[in-house]
């Protein structure tokens, strides 16, 4: 693999070696805390679920996995239209592999396996377009958004996500970016340090659609946020990602995955006015290096959070 092709980094790829992380990563205490709050779901009445920034549908299959949908209706949506391409390719496989047997109803997958029972609606929109449209037509018992809270301006997107689920509907927002980015080992301490700030300062200024959308301390953010949005805290804890080579190397595509966050890094910075470009570019092939020979161990501080809608 040449690191240095920006033709080998593709999303979709990137997103499928996240799950591996995700799963480490994803705080326990608080999925226990979703799974005790959830309502009683039976063949006639489904827990309703939403899933907004889907991807390619990695969370829906770690809910399964668990056990924590029975019976459930699952809406998963994502601006995307590639991402939802692969979820519709890679879950009736995955499925399979689990012994579930699938079919399709009205453009709908349906998972069926010793009792439990779910139907998937998968649909590539942007989520205000997905708002205006369902506004008033249907509401959900859960909301879902993963790895998503931090790409958006926050103070005008709850509310707007909220308004989707019905009065003591419960959310799940995972993997929430709280202002740590660290790789290990050092190499010059200025240096490192200069790179975290500017990379997060790259994520407090970006601008989507013309309108604010980031935040790299969103994590600590949103605890404020959600009671002002009129969210009572059932449950939050950390779910950082931890990243390191055991004795037979990176788990899964891990190695994948580390390569693409330094080619985010990169991207990110690239023209940075206040950073030499030979010291980026020496700082970007030292840690892709560091990838190779195993020895990068690579941090993110987030956080989860499981949430009941009042009112």
């Amino acid at each position: 693999m040449d690191i240095t092709d920006p033709g080998i980094y593709h999303f979709t790829r990137y997103l499928a070696a996240k799950k591996s992380v995700d799963d480490r990563a994803l705080n326990r205490h608080v999925l226990e805390s979703l799974a005790r709050a959830l309502p009683v779901a039976t063949p006639a009445t489904p827990v309703r679920t939403l899933e907004i920034g889907a991807g390619i549908g990695t969370m829906l299959e770690r809910l399964l996995d668990r056990g924590l949908l029975t019976y459930a209706t699952y809406t998963a949506i994502d601006v995307e239209a590639e991402n939802i391409h692969e979820a519709r390719r890679r879950l009736p496989a995955w499925a399979a592999n689990r012994g579930f047997r699938m079919g399709e109803s009205q453009g709908q997958l349906c998972f069926q396996r010793g009792g439990r029972s779910l139907c998937l609606e998968l649909e590539a929109l942007d989520l205000f377009d997905f708002t205006a449209r369902e506004q008033g037509r249907r509401a959900w018992d859960l909301l879902i958004a993963h790895a998503f809270l931090d790409l958006v301006d926050i103070p005008t997107s709850l509310p707007i996500l909220l308004s989707l689920l019905r009065p003591g509907g419960l959310c799940y927002f995972t993997i929430v970016f709280d202002g740590a980015t660290i790789f290990q080992p050092g190499t010059d301490a200025a240096l490192d340090a200069q790179i975290e700030q500017l990379y997060h300062q790259t994520m407090d200024r970006r601008i989507s659609a013309g309108k604010p959308s980031g935040d790299s301390q969103a994590g600590r953010h949103l605890f404020c946020h959600l009671q002002a949005a009129g969210v009572q805290l059932l449950d939050a804890g950390s779910s950082d990602w931890v990243i390191f080579a055991g004795p037979d190397g990176y788990p899964a595509d891990e190695a994948y995955f580390l390569h693409f966050i330094i080619h985010t890094v990169q991207a990110a910075l690239a023209g940075q006015p206040d950073l030499d470009p030979v010291r980026l570019a020496e700082w970007i092939a030292r840690r892709h290096a560091q990838v190779e020979d195993g020895s990068l161990v690579y941090i993110a501080h987030q956080l989860d959070f499981v949430g009941r809608r009042l009112g």
